[in-house]
């Protein structure tokens, strides 16, 4: 079970102290991250694309109802099956009910967020069917008892030695004194003990990147062959989607696709981008005899109608989490939700509710790198201070944060009070520091001095020298 999103500050505060944690979260930097800014300067028509990203979806959106039901009725005529569901509980029971009419022991399953949502894999286990994860990073998480910390990359909190601690705790019939120093020694290890699973498995259950209107068609990126072999291998192959991953045509999907994988891992194109429209036909030489589609709303349709309509845009590239200077420091599992990082922040109240998640939105810096590398251009940070104005208006930020906050209107009101009041402490805070110019401890702001000295303000308030530049600016006009 995932921890809880109340205990977020706690959770934080063990995540800054934790080594193993923090050096993972580093190699964000030089991955990910370096990545993305070589393959979008290689393409001149990046930011274009995410100009035809956003209207693609926002036009999308705006027909929902009518690209969904056209959706259906393209499945049904290839041979597809398209179940609804209002909520997780919904779900977990049509699945459930999927895998004992195909006589269920054992179910392989590539990584799919909306399957951590609906928590299908506890679901399938108390009811007697063991749930295999296929995905790599899945796998070793699947082994740790743990949940994913990143939405495309799982495992990116565990260290290379845990993994292959790990290996040899799980694999006990292997030989003890195997090597596994090297990531491809722990690769080649999964994927010995996976293929048998892959062939005895009733059940594949994957998630989808889009689902295609026009042909009745879900969509799968990978980096790993998992996916396929997933799909094909066993008789029924159920995908688990949420409402707002349809898109309306094939051109749409490929547009999609062109700006995922250079935001998600810096790639022009995932290793694996697979294409399914209904079960195997007669002539095919393999593939699943049934095809089920599972659609959940979970929360999206109010969210659709409302001010955070703008966060069914996503497509879980992992851009915003990668960039951002809150998930970097603390990773995924500080967050206590299914999807962290800032675009968590923002969707996870949305689908649960505010009181059990109101520190997920107070997570953030407002740098605005999120929205800068959207690949769909969703303005995170408005959507986030949303979010903080119904936590207020709700009276679920209290205390010091709420007094502060007051106190800074009141002086916000009042331009005059303010200035004045922003000139005396830049007046006091440069004499306190002195010649150092930095300040080792401050009240109330130990939270930042622990880690780093602040530093003192120098010579005047912006609005001082911005009015003292146009007067003088002024001055040489008229002279």
């Amino acid at each position: 079970m995932l921890p809880d999103p109340r205990q977020f500050p706690k959770n934080a505060r063990a995540a800054l102290s934790d080594e193993i944690l923090q050096a993972a979260m580093k190699r964000l930097e030089t991955g990910f991250v370096a990545r993305r800014t070589v393959a979008a300067g290689r393409l001149p028509e990046f930011e274009a694309l995410r100009d035809a990203a956003r209207d693609i979806k926002n036009h999308t959106l705006a027909h929902l109802d009518a690209y969904l039901e056209l959706f259906e009725e393209n499945c049904l005529a290839q041979g597809g099956h398209v179940h609804w569901a209002r909520d997780t509980a919904e779900a977990r029971d049509i699945v459930l009910e999927i895998c004992r009419a195909a006589g269920a022991k054992t179910v392989t399953k590539g990584k799919s967020m909306i399957g951590e949502e609906m928590e299908i894999n506890h679901h399938l286990e108390a009811n007697g069917i063991e749930p295999i994860e296929t995905d790599l990073g899945e796998y070793i998480i699947q082994i740790r008892k743990e949940a994913p910390s990143h939405i495309i990359a799982p495992a990116s909190h565990v260290s290379k030695e845990q993994v292959s601690a790990d290996f040899r705790k799980q694999h006990t019939g292997l030989e003890p004194n195997r090597p596994l120093d090297e990531p491809d020694d722990l690769l080649a290890e999964a994927r010995a003990m996976l293929r048998q699973k892959f062939l005895n498995a009733d059940v594949g259950i994957t998630g989808a990147n889009f689902l295609i209107a026009e042909t009745g068609t879900s969509v799968i990126v990978t980096n790993e062959g998992n996916g396929d072999l997933t799909q094909t291998l066993p008789k029924v192959h159920v995908v688990l989607v949420s409402i707002e991953k349809c898109v309306p045509t094939l051109n749409d999907a490929t547009t999609l696709l062109r700006v995922l994988a250079r935001s998600a891992t810096g790639q022009e194109m995932s290793s694996y981008t697979t294409f399914s429209t209904g079960p195997k036909r007669a002539a095919d030489a393999d593939g699943p005899e049934q095809y089920h589609v599972v659609i959940m709303d979970n929360g999206r349709s109010e969210m659709l109608s409302g001010p955070f309509r703008e966060m069914l845009r996503c497509i879980k590239c992992g851009a915003c989490m990668n960039h951002c200077p809150v998930y970097r420091s603390i990773g995924g599992h500080a967050y206590g939700s299914v999807y962290p990082g800032p675009m968590g922040s923002v969707l996870t109240p949305g689908i649960t509710d505010l009181p059990s998640s109101v520190h997920l939105p107070q997570a953030s810096s407002f740098c605005g790198k999120c929205e800068e590398v959207c690949p769909v251009r969703i303005p995170l940070p408005k959507l986030l201070r949303f979010w903080r104005n119904e936590a207020y208006e709700q009276g679920l930020i209290t205390g010091v944060a709420r007094w502060g906050l007051s106190l800074w209107a009141f002086a916000a009101k009042r331009p005059g009070l303010y200035r004045f009041f922003a000139d005396l402490q830049m007046r006091l805070l440069s004499t306190l520091a002195g010649r150092r110019g930095r300040f080792s401890s401050l009240p109330f702001g130990g939270g930042w001095t622990r880690h780093r000295d602040f530093p003192a303000p120098q010579g005047k308030t912006f609005v001082s020298q911005w009015r003292a530049q146009k007067k003088d600016h002024e001055k040489r006009r008229g002279a």
